[in-house]
């Protein structure tokens, strides 16, 4: 008999213990629905549309953008900003310089890493709201926190418990790399007024201070070299002037390449869109972020065949 009571006590605290916790979960849900839909009327926001699926969160269209809408199959490419719904806080934007970037039906998801850590969670609004966009359309999301960062919130991120997240989805004209690659180029040269010539094959911009004279530059030569890399907003990554750093064409980034077109003694600027230097992945050390372009001042020093 007191076996019985046991087990039947087990069972009813866990029944109390569960439906406690699903009491709580609803009212997580109720209480964000609440602030989000009181953030919409006390801002006016007369053209937001409620997620068909009822699953929580609501969107606004800012631009709608050109051409036909997306679809599941097509690939794109965005920048995100992501920020407190109710007080502002920015907790995170795409920087400039670089671009998500996938096939919409695979964009179900944030995440976001340093070499501190990573952050991330599950987002099939976005996938949903692109597909109600054209390229270039700009769209507003606003996340209930139990579709974002959660009870947990992210504090590589600085997002606090419980936090409802202003999720803003901006996505590019261009449907591939190449082309805004090339763009953000051509708009950092004229930015800089600078002037320089497109390598047809690869899409490396050059500017040359001096073509050189000496020995020809293959792709298996031995170069000795001075060179500082920058990425496209002045930050320097790496750099070597002394005139030791050894390599042959083969052994670095393909926007290198370019330099066959000289000779030792050569001064050269590349300008090298980011599926020539470090493409989707990025540097593994984490300090050139996915899909940058890259500005390389390069002297060749020495050449040997």
């Amino acid at each position: 008999m007191l076996k019985k009571i046991t087990s039947y006590t087990f069972l009813l605290v866990g029944l109390i213990l569960l439906n406690s916790c699903k009491k709580e979960y609803e009212s997580i849900q109720s209480i964000d629905d609440t602030k989000i839909k009181d953030y919409i009327s006390r801002n006016n926001i007369t053209d937001a549309i409620e997620d068909p699926d009822k699953t929580g969160f609501y969107y606004q269209i800012k631009t709608q953008g050109t051409g036909e809408l997306f679809k599941t199959t097509d690939s794109v490419l965005y920048s995100v900003s992501v920020k407190s719904l109710l007080s502002g806080t920015d907790y995170y934007t795409t920087p400039s310089i670089t671009n998500l970037g996938t096939y919409v039906g695979y964009a179900s998801s944030f995440s976001y890493a340093t070499t501190n850590g990573s952050v991330g969670f599950a987002l099939p609004a976005l996938r949903k709201v692109l597909q109600t966009l054209k390229p270039g359309g700009v769209a507003r999301i606003l996340l209930p926190s139990y579709l974002a960062f959660g009870k947990n919130g992210a504090t590589l991120l600085n997002v606090p418990s419980n936090e409802n997240i202003e999720f803003t989805l901006t996505t590019y004209p261009e449907k591939s790399q190449r082309l805004l690659d090339d763009r953000r180029i051509r708009e950092f040269l004229q930015s800089k007024g600078l002037t320089a010539t497109k390598d047809a094959s690869t899409g490396v911009y050059y500017a040359v201070t001096d073509a050189g004279t000496g020995t020809a530059i293959e792709l298996t030569s031995t170069l000795k070299a001075k060179y500082t890399g920058r990425k496209l907003d002045g930050n320097v990554f790496d750099s070597s002037t002394d005139g030791t750093f050894s390599t042959t064409l083969l052994q670095v980034i393909s926007g290198w390449e370019v330099l066959k077109n000289f000779k030792k003694g050569a001064k050269v600027r590349l300008f090298i869109p980011s599926l020539e230097a470090y493409g989707t992945a990025g540097s593994s050390t984490g300090t050139i972020p996915a899909n940058a372009c890259l500005d390389f001042d390069i002297e060749v020093v020495d050449v040997t065949n």
